[in-house]
């Protein structure tokens, strides 16, 4: 099999992964840092014993700390945020990511806007705007603002460790565990999360499958699968997550919603095959 096809291959096996986040987080009466807390433990073990197995030496340094506190703080937003609304409006809205990293790569490296970057800003931004015209509680409009900030968090990771060595992104995204585990552990203290057969399940499912492998996964797949093949097929992720709650647990997105997410996922998706087509231009 050729390197390049094994990636698409584990990418594509990664993003299924990551879309079974909605439904096992629902399936647990927890509160969402105890849940984001106890999935980081096991998630963290998980690629830790994978970097024993592979001999890949942990890396603590400024650059791999930056990245971890980053990937930690995606990992407590996106648990809280599907515990405050919809799991459609929480993974669709994390998805927001490679807009950021327009605004954000602007703004700190002074990198040019291009008109697409723009335009593809300007329709994310109405595309988010339509999620908060369903009739929201308090708590669901909250949910939304860190579901956004999870997406903000997730652009910033992207650009910390993109510039990082196989062993230097393994290492970022240990930290990255350990330091969810940390924020949330007061609430695990606190609530006393109830066990049973299917909240044992729910998190080692969360823990090694959804959040430990998977991200083995995604760096075994970065090496051999382009960048943009990488993006798209991340797209998989934002439309399976709701459909695996709807069916197993009934919950349903708002028209506005669904419109927003197609608004989102379409514009970004679009951006994506955009950009690759501009960087593949000679200069």
């Amino acid at each position: 099999m050729k390197k390049e096809t094994a990636g698409i291959l584990q990418m594509i096996l990664c993003a299924m992964l990551w879309s079974i986040a909605g439904i096992f987080i629902k399936l647990l009466p927890w509160n969402g840092f105890a849940v984001a807390s106890l999935r980081s433990l096991l998630a963290g073990l998980t690629i830790a014993v994978y970097m024993m197995i592979r001999r890949y030496p942990f890396c603590l340094n400024r650059h791999t700390l930056i990245s971890g506190v980053l990937a930690g703080s995606v990992y407590v937003c996106f648990a809280t945020a599907n515990k405050l609304t919809t799991a459609a409006n929480a993974i669709v809205l994390q998805f927001t990511a490679p807009v950021f990293i327009v605004v954000f790569s602007a703004i700190l490296y002074k990198t040019r806007i291009r008109r697409g970057d723009l335009a593809v800003v300007l329709i994310v931004l109405a595309g988010i705007t339509l999620f908060f015209f369903d009739q929201l509680g308090p708590s669901s409009v909250l949910g939304n603002f860190v579901a956004i900030a999870a997406g903000m968090f997730m652009a910033g990771m992207y650009m910390t460790i993109d510039r990082l060595e196989q062993t230097e992104r393994f290492s970022a995204i240990v930290i990255g565990q350990a330091f969810a585990f940390l924020v949330g552990l007061p609430a695990v203290i606190a609530t006393h999360p109830v066990l049973s057969t299917v909240t044992v399940l729910s998190i080692l499912a969360l823990g090694i499958f959804q959040l430990g492998i998977s991200y083995v996964l995604y760096v075994r797949a970065s090496e051999n699968c382009p960048a943009l093949a990488c993006s798209l097929l991340g797209a998989v992720e934002p439309l399976l997550n709701p459909i695996w709650v709807m069916l197993f647990d009934g919950e349903k997105p708002g028209i506005f919603a669904l419109l927003g997410g197609v608004v989102v996922i379409t514009a970004v998706t679009a951006w994506c095959i955009w950009d690759g087509k501009q960087k593949a231009q000679p200069a």
